[in-house]
């Protein structure tokens, strides 16, 4: 029997290739996510390794409000000089360092643009000489108030020289300032910067006021121990001496510390591409059903034969799961090798991207090879395994017929299918209602992929009336009439076929009628709500927000046909002990004029130095009211308490919290990151803008534009989201695609007789190319019609479900979907053409004699 198998896999090369070729496309991506974030791990180890590797211990002050990665960006609090004196003190310092080295420096390169980074942060840090790590490259230390050093690799992206002018906004003036460059900077080992960080040195006083506010402060204290003394023993004596406020680690701990919070990063983004290789598997996993179901088929006379001389139905059943065992481990082998290979492009590109991160080797880790197998070799047997109880099943009396065994019922797939359905629409409810407690992603994925198989059982049962008014489109021809004929005979390999496009084309469908919905609600209340003809503000490329100098607010607010300005600072901060985001406004009584808030409590057009105001939800949450006093504790300063003298009504452009603008100076962007302004009545855009656009000269990062460019540029970010959705759900239909060539490759051998016989009576090669390609044709717009509707359907639901959080208007993307028909069509053509082909070349009488 092992025998037999292995013959009839190696008669079936081609078809099973195909088949795994599915299984390729989706275990590359299980394997690549692996392998990249592996890399990418072990690459931010090796960066914080070299970063912290001449410091034994570091102090820093614990700070004030603690924020995770996806809050923004964490903000150490100011160590004042003086606790660089008392550490010197303690027994077994060799030497103690103050050390300024905050994010916000950016450069102004040689064009007049800011220097961007998308992910390492842009540091301003005080000189404190060379070392073994560090060396000057060229020029000399900075040594007066208006000099500094650059790294090389910013030196290189501004493309700036020793002696030249340099423009840079700092942490705490946005304001540009011009400086002279007098010194290059690199690392050992001939590195122009350490992970893509770009870094500006100053002098110790600059770097204080700039970067940290407050003279005679440093942001850490980095230590050396004496000879003798061990991190670890110098780390326990300087904490016991400095007390709980301070974080006291050894240098190995800091580096560890900071590459866990990246990884913690990285983990999600792992999430997400191992959420790709999900969807890759699922569509190959009707391509394998349908590719053994067709197989079987046509094996019924050789099983048959099998089983009349004496093979039981279990080594039936072996044979069919051997042959997908085969070619889940070939497909296995083949999608780990190309993760390797994805996994190492993706880690070239995020490197290049992030400023020329230096990747460590590219390594194999145990669960991409774990996964790759235990991935490839599952969904291959399983999907494999239905044909083989098929196949189990044929009586030894079927190798006496000329036909292959006839269609069953579809009662008990529709049947299984409704039940299936029902279930996937109950998960989706519990989880879209948030009542799924505490499972809610997991859940609405469940939701999403029982309706998916259900939708595929379903299919049968409308495949052939629906494929038939379809294929009416091409019954003007012969060829026609005939590929409308062939396309709905067995309706459920037509549905298999058309489940797997209709996959990939739901999902895209779905995730754009979330975004456009999103994104057209919160442009429609923008439009509504924000009454400035006027906006200033800047498109953020990294953890921080632009910012520009608050001093534009009055000179903008003096010019003619102004009526009224306002700022908008935002921070995180703590209060009453929970994390919350906090802003300030210049002047409050723009929350009413500019942003149409409605008071539902208190009095919100004014606000005193200790009051703040809060959103109708926020309070009712917190069980605040007018009156109420809170602590807030801001990034700096110390915490203070506020009395809420006004609530206003929540809306998705109210912020929860609005503090007076004083507070502003404790946020960690101590500048407004937003601006708008009110044109008096009669006044005319043009007239203002240009004056408005003289007045950010020296804030680079930031522009002025108007209303409706403003909520543009605002929901662009959810543009490039849908794009790059759009391109990995792409794998998707590259799959759908393999497997409705596979489909009618396989059709082609299985109706070898009819087609000679079509051929003999008539039928000429191109008709039969136009036959196979109305085939195709019909069954891909079929599955593209799947996917239309099933994703537009779970759009809306998921729509409605977030009704409360601001995204009130359904908007259905109809020249989307029509091009996604349209593409279906062309995809149908593509995939015809191998086949088509074949069926063109076969030779009549050979075709005839077929058996």
């Amino acid at each position: 029997m092992f025998r037999a198998t292995l013959k009839s896999l190696l008669a079936r090369k081609v078809r099973l290739i195909l088949s795994g070729l599915a299984v390729v496309l989706g275990v590359m991506f299980v394997s690549g996510a692996f392998v990249l974030t592996d890399t990418l791990g072990r690459s931010f180890d090796s960066v914080f390794a070299d970063g912290f590797s001449e410091i034994d211990v570091n102090v820093a002050a614990k700070p004030k409000v603690e924020v995770n990665e996806m809050e923004g960006e964490q903000t150490a609090a100011p160590l004042p000089a003086a606790v660089v004196d008392r550490v010197k003190q303690v027994p077994g310092v060799a030497s103690a360092t103050g050390i300024v080295n905050a994010d916000g420096a950016r450069v102004i390169g040689s064009n007049g643009k800011v220097v961007t980074s998308f992910g390492p942060p842009q540091l301003g840090e005080n000189w404190i000489g060379e070392s073994d790590l560090m060396q000057l490259r060229e020029g000399r230390a900075p040594q007066a108030e208006n000099e500094i050093v650059l790294n090389k690799a910013l030196a290189t992206t501004a493309k700036v020289q020793v002696g030249q002018k340099v423009g840079v906004l700092t942490a705490f003036e946005s304001k540009k300032r011009d400086f002279t460059l007098v010194g290059i900077m690199g690392y050992s080992g001939d590195r122009d910067s350490i992970g893509g960080v770009n870094e500006v040195f100053f002098t110790t006083p600059v770097a204080q006021r700039l970067m940290l506010g407050e003279p005679d402060t440093f942001s850490s204290i980095t230590l050396r121990a004496a000879d003798g003394v061990s991190d670890e023993t110098l780390r326990d004596d300087v904490a016991r001496n400095l007390g709980a406020d301070f974080d006291v680690k050894t240098g190995e701990q800091v580096a560890a510390d900071a590459s866990a919070s990246l990884k913690e990063g990285l983990s999600f983004f792992n999430k997400i591409l191992l959420g790709f290789a999900a969807v890759a598997l699922l569509v190959g996993t009707f391509l394998i059903l349908n590719t053994f179901s067709i197989i079987v088929a046509q094996r019924t006379r050789e099983l048959a034969l099998m089983r009349a001389i004496g093979a039981s139905g279990r080594q039936i059943i072996g044979s069919v799961v051997l042959e997908a065992i085969a070619v889940g481990l070939i497909a296995s082998v083949l999608g780990l090798a190309a993760g390797i290979g994805v996994g190492a492009l993706l880690a070239f590109l995020f490197g290049k991207l992030a400023g020329g991160l230096t990747l460590a080797g590219i390594g194999v880790p145990a669960a991409a090879v774990i996964g790759s197998f235990g991935v490839g070799l599952v969904i291959t047997v399983v999907a494999a395994l239905l044909p083989a109880l098929r196949a189990s099943r044929i009586p030894p009396i079927a190798a006496m017929q000329d036909v292959a065994t006839p269609d069953r019922p579809l009662t008990k797939v529709t049947v299984a299918g409704a039940v299936v359905t029902g279930i996937g629409a109950v998960l989706l409810f519990l989880g879209l209602s948030g009542n799924a407690g505490g499972q809610t992603l997991s859940t609405i994925l469940g939701g999403v992929l029982f309706a998916f198989i259900g939708v595929a059982l379903l299919t049968p049962l409308i495949s052939r009336p629906v494929v038939s008014l379809l294929g009416a489109i091409f019954s003007w021809s012969v060829p026609g009439k005939l590929g409308r004929l062939n396309s709905g005979r067995n309706p459920r390999r037509t549905a298999i076929t058309a489940a797997a496009l209709m996959v990939g084309i739901a999902l895209v469908t779905g995730v754009t009628v979330i975004l456009d919905s999103a994104k057209g609600s919160i442009s429609a209340l923008a439009q509504d709500t924000i009454k400035a003809e006027l906006v200033i503000s800047g498109q953020q490329g990294g953890p921080r927000p632009p910012s520009f100098d608050p001093g534009v607010l009055d000179k903008a607010k003096a010019l003619p046909g102004v009526r009224m300005v306002d700022g908008e600072y935002g921070d995180m901060g703590r209060i009453d002990g929970e994390s919350t985001w906090v802003a300030a406004s210049s002047d409050i009584a723009s929350l009413r004029q500019i942003f149409g808030a409605k008071a539902t409590a208190g009095d919100i057009d004014r606000l005193g130095p200790t009051q703040m105001l809060a959103s109708s939800d926020t309070a009712t949450s917190r069980g605040w009211s007018v009156g109420s006093t809170v602590n807030v504790q801001l990034t700096r300063g110390e915490a203070r308490t506020y009395t809420i003298s006004g609530i206003y009504e929540s809306s998705q452009l109210t912020n929860p919290v609005t503090l007076p603008a004083t507070a502003a100076k404790d946020f960690a962007i101590p500048q407004p990151i937003q601006g708008f302004i009110q044109l008096a009545p009669g006044t005319q855009v043009a007239d203002v803008q240009p004056q408005v656009e003289t007045l950010l000269a020296d804030s680079p990062e930031v522009s002025v534009a108007d209303r409706d460019a403003f909520i543009k540029q605002q929901t662009s970010s959810l543009d490039g989201l849908l794009t790059m959705i759009q391109i990995l759900l792409a794998l998707a239909i590259v799959i759908a695609v393999l497997g409705i060539i596979n489909t009618l490759a396989l059709s082609v051998l299985e109706r070898t007789r009819e087609l000679g016989l079509l051929r003999a009576i008539g039928l000429r090669r191109g008709q039969t190319m136009g036959m196979i390609t109305v085939e195709a044709v019909v069954i891909s717009v079929f599955g593209a019609l799947l996917g239309v509707a099933v994703g537009s359907g779970l759009g809306a639901a998921v729509v409605e479900a977030l009704k409360d959080e601001g995204i009130t208007d359904l908007i259905l993307p109809w020249g989307q979907m029509g091009v996604f028909l349209g593409l279906a069509a062309i995809i149908g053509v593509v995939a015809a053409v191998l086949p088509a082909v074949r069926a063109a070349r076969i030779n009549v009488l050979g075709a005839i004699a077929h058996d």
